[in-house]
């Protein structure tokens, strides 16, 4: 019997990317997306005509509004929901703090009803920027979490709901702890794909604290095969609640990233800008955890993924126009 899924954001990067494997290991799904302006909705759209397919079925909704969320999905019946919609980006967080409100954690409150009312598994998408600034690294799930922007503040939040939900409704639910995922159809906010626009759009690049920070880039494919594994193997799991960070679990010089752009792209109009507040000098998350379970050997390595990003992104500037 074919299982029948509930993916939020399926239009969003890794919301498209996961329904696009799903859908090709014959899942059933039932993708909903308000389909915002926040970045280019080409883009998007474009992510939703690529699923087409007789065993997915695309809803637009802003599930931050119940009751309109319920009566759309009231004639379904679920083996489990994956919401990974939300309002990304740490620096936009600053500029307009109520939108991560509004869909982050209003919508967020109305996926624990559903999952409630349903006794349902759920997963959803939390964020490696909910540990804030931290000393000692890699950082695993037990980890303090500091919080330094509003939307990192969101997803903690999101985390102790989940946690609340799961304790007194006896029900299984998965946190997922996304560190720097990048790739092909990734969002053009982001490091990389931000630094083709900004080629395209012949502007300077901005670099913060002259690339003298690090993250933990994790490339989409890797992703996937990871929370896929989880999914299918979310019933040896007690009824709980269970964090995991989803990363590749290698820190890199964000210097040397830039370095490596440089020089593929022969680009050079860099302008330095003052790391803000808002923003971590390190992420490097412990992908231990979950990789008991997805058992992958080899991440793919950031230059690899870069390459294969600079490719797709030359084969579909149009999007971005």
């Amino acid at each position: 019997m074919k299982k029948k899924v509930l993916i939020t954001g399926c239009a969003g990067f890794i919301g498209y990317s996961l329904c696009n494997l799903l859908l090709k290991k014959k899942y059933n799904i039932v993708g909903i997306d308000s389909l915002n302006s926040y970045y280019n909705l080409n883009l998007k759209k474009k992510r939703i005509n690529l699923l087409k397919s007789k065993n997915f079925k695309f809803i637009k909704c802003d599930i931050s509004k119940k009751e309109t969320f319920f009566k759309y999905i009231k004639n379904y019946n679920f083996n489990f929901i994956i919401h990974l919609a939300a309002q990304p980006g740490v620096r936009y967080s600053f500029e307009n703090p109520q939108s991560y409100i509004h869909n982050n954690v209003d919508a967020f409150a109305n996926i624990l009803e559903y999952t409630r009312l349903k006794k349902i598994d759920l997963f959803y998408a939390s964020s490696s920027s909910v540990y804030g600034e931290c000393k000692s690294f890699p950082i695993n799930e037990n980890s303090i979490l500091r919080p330094n922007n509003i939307y990192a503040l969101t997803k903690k939040h999101n985390e102790e709901m989940a946690t609340l939900y799961s304790k007194l409704y006896k029900l299984r639910i998965f946190g997922l702890r996304f560190f720097t995922v990048y790739g092909e159809w990734g969002r053009p906010d982001m490091f990389i794909i931000k630094f083709f626009e900004t080629i395209r759009m012949n502007k300077y690049f901005p670099i913060f604290n002259n690339g003298n920070h690090y993250r933990d880039f994790t490339y989409i494919g890797d992703v996937i095969k990871m929370v896929f594994e989880l999914l299918k193997k979310r019933k040896k799991f007690n009824k709980e609640h269970k964090i995991f960070n989803v990363c590749r679990g290698k820190s890199i010089f964000i210097k040397k990233v830039l370095k490596y752009l440089v020089n593929l792209t022969n680009f050079r109009k860099i302008k330095n800008v003052k790391l803000k507040k808002t923003e971590t000098f390190k992420t490097h998350g412990s992908n231990k955890r979950i990789n008991k379970i997805s058992k992958i050997k080899n991440f793919k390595d950031i230059y690899f993924g870069i390459q294969r990003t600079y490719y797709w992104y030359q084969s579909n500037k149009k999007l971005f126009d």
